[in-house]
């Protein structure tokens, strides 16, 4: 006997390329079958939703009471729809232990880490105190960080490094450089989050190699990936050649309706729709991932698509194809999303505003084969 089973939704799984209206049934913790008339334990009618694979956010910062700027990701769970949270380096090698033993171990949704290559992490990121990890090259021992690394292989998706004008000042690409070697030591990716120049676009994507992830993809000007006349930047396009992931990192000020009008014009979609949320983002713009997805729907990227990326390409970016799929036998984690119809007022993180007509609201979350919430 099936341990649940959604009735009547609209079941979207880009990984197998459904998209219709039928039942899925979950069983000892997995996916265990597809199909009409159905029966278990506990049935759900979700009738006129939409059931996804369960939600995988590729940039957050959910290391709650451990660094100033994270959120618990138990919560955001509830009210968001993400089964899986990759926090985007909040805690660097001084710290990981206590994020692994304090939040990830005993959290209830899966939480997956890329380690920042600065030793205290993001240790200064409030709406008061903002220091850059990387503005103070003492902070920075790639011995240590390729020992942690490896000693938390188990667990460690990758290296984070920030640089930028916030996050690396006079430091400059001196950061991105030593992170670069440290992932190459330790056989990990690299994700790298830029913002305002120094250094340039060019220099920090230039380097990144195939796998690694470029977040705050599409963020404005400066530093934005296309150029005024609407084409994509060489480096960019160089880029996505040689296999670099776009991941879109929304954030408080990483993400703006100009130049995703700009990209989707160019035929150039993001690899992973992600929301970078942490203290600051969740009182908006970013607010959550459903809303960032919202905003591309909105823009006209259609619901698969948004869907895609974010279940599957998340999945495949952090080399975990057992996630982000409805696949009989796979992980038992599903996302059940209403589309509200309406006017909804948007905001990108320079101020830009757009009125949408749909908005992706969490109904319901599965996870290991039951349902979770709304209880």
């Amino acid at each position: 006997m099936n341990d649940l089973v959604l009735k009547g939704g609209r079941l979207v799984d880009p990984s197998q390329g459904i998209d219709k209206v039928t039942d899925i049934a979950f069983a000892g913790g997995k996916v265990s079958a597809i199909g009409e008339g159905l029966a278990g334990k506990d049935t759900r009618d979700v009738t006129g939703k939409i059931v996804s694979p369960g939600l995988i956010d590729l940039h957050t910062h959910v290391y709650w009471g451990g660094t100033s700027l994270g959120v618990e990701a138990e919560l955001l769970a509830r009210t968001g729809g993400v089964t899986t949270f990759i926090d985007a380096g909040s805690a660097g090698p001084g710290n990981f232990h206590g994020f692994r033993k304090h939040v990830i171990e005993p959290s209830p949704v899966r939480i997956l880490p890329y380690l920042n290559v600065s030793f205290p992490g993001i240790f200064a990121f409030s709406k008061t105190v903002m220091v850059g990890e990387c503005a103070d090259m003492r902070l920075i021992d790639p011995r240590e960080a390729v020992r942690v690394a490896r000693e938390h292989k188990d667990l460690v998706l990758g290296i984070k490094v920030r640089v930028g004008k916030s996050a690396s000042a006079d430091s400059g690409m001196m950061p991105f450089h030593i992170a670069l070697d440290v992932a190459e030591e330790a056989g990990l990716p690299l994700m790298a989050h830029l913002d305002a120049p120094p250094p340039s676009r060019n220099e920090v994507v230039s380097l990144m190699r195939k796998g690694d992830v470029l977040t705050h993809c599409f963020r404005p000007f400066p530093n934005a990936p296309i150029a005024p006349d609407g084409k994509v930047r060489d480096e960019i396009l160089a880029a996505r050649a040689r296999g670099v992931i776009f991941d879109i990192g929304h954030g408080g000020g990483s993400f703006g309706f100009g130049t995703t009008r700009g990209m989707l014009k160019a035929g150039f979609l993001p690899d992973v729709i992600s929301s970078d949320v942490h203290v600051i983002s969740i009182e908006g713009p970013a607010f959550d991932l459903l809303t960032t997805m919202s905003k591309f729907l909105c823009l006209g990227v259609d619901l698969p698509t948004v869907i895609k990326l974010a279940t599957v390409n998340p999945a495949a970016a952090i080399k975990r194809p057992d996630l982000g799929t409805l696949k009989v036998g796979s992980v038992g984690e599903a996302t059940v999303i209403d589309v509200a119809k309406g006017k909804f007022d948007y905001a990108d993180s320079i101020g830009e505003r757009m009125i949408g007509e749909q908005r992706l609201l969490s109904a319901g979350v599965v996870l290991a084969g039951r349902w979770w919430h709304p209880t």
